[in-house]
C-alpha cells in the first residue's frame, strides 16, 4: 500500500504558509519550504506545481478559513470588522500573505472576486432596505470595512508607537478594536 499522502501535502502547506507568509513569494524558498515540511521539492512540484502555484494555494487557503471563521454580516458591518480584526489577531499570518499577494501578484483570481461578489450584494440589499444608510457604492463601503478592519496592523509602527497605550497591550488592542468598530459603524450611517 502505498503512504498517504494527505499528510505530506499538509505538512507542505503548513510550511508554505509560514514561508510566504514571511519571506513573500520573491524571498520564499522551496527548499526552506521541503525541510520544514520534511519533505522533498520534487514532492512540493508533484502535489502543487512551481511556487507561484503554491503561493496562490497557500493564499487562497488562509482565505477560505477566514472567511469561514468569520462569517460575512451586512446588518452590523462595524461588528464584522470587529471579528475580522479578532481573527487576525490571531492569525497574522493570514494578513501578511494578503499584502505579500497584493505586491507580488497582480492578477486577481476569478475565485477572490466570486468571493467578493455576495459581500457586495448583501452589502447593496442592506443599503436598498435602509439597513446601511450610507449609499456610497457597495463595492466601496466593503473596501472601507476590510480597510478599516487592517488599519492597526497595516499602520507604520512609528505612529503605532505614539498610540496612549503600549502598542500590543490588551488595553490598546480592546481600545483600538472599539475604536475601529464605531468608525465602521459611522460609516456605514
Amino acid at each position: 500500500m502505498p503512504p498517504d499522502a494527505s499528510a505530506t501535502k499538509a505538512r507542505i502547506l503548513d510550511a508554505a504558509l509560514f514561508e510566504f507568509a514571511q519571506y513573500g513569494l520573491a524571498g520564499a524558498r522551496v527548499d526552506r519550504i521541503a525541510d520544514s515540511a520534511s519533505a522533498n521539492k520534487r514532492s512540493i512540484y508533484s502535489h502543487f506545481g512551481n511556487k507561484e502555484e503554491l503561493f496562490d494555494i497557500v493564499v487562497a487557503y488562509a482565505l477560505r478559513d477566514l472567511v469561514a471563521a468569520v462569517p460575512f454580516t451586512a446588518d452590523d458591518l462595524g461588528d464584522y470588522a470587529g471579528r475580522m480584526f479578532d481573527y487576525l489577531l490571531e492569525h497574522p499570518q493570514t494578513l501578511r500573505l494578503t499584502v505579500w499577494a497584493q505586491l507580488e501578484r497582480s492578477d486577481v483570481g476569478s475565485e477572490e472576486i466570486e468571493e467578493y461578489r455576495p459581500k457586495v450584494a448583501a452589502i447593496a440589499a442592506a443599503q436598498e432596505a435602509g439597513v446601511i444608510g450610507n449609499t456610497c457604492d457597495a463595492a466601496d463601503m466593503l473596501a472601507f470595512t476590510v480597510s478599516t478592519a487592517t488599519s492597526w496592523a497595516n499602520a507604520s509602527p512609528a505612529l503605532r508607537g505614539l498610540a496612549a497605550e503600549p502598542d500590543g497591550s490588551a488595553a490598546r488592542i480592546a481600545s483600538h478594536r472599539s475604536a475601529l468598530v464605531a468608525a465602521v459603524r459611522a460609516i456605514a450611517g
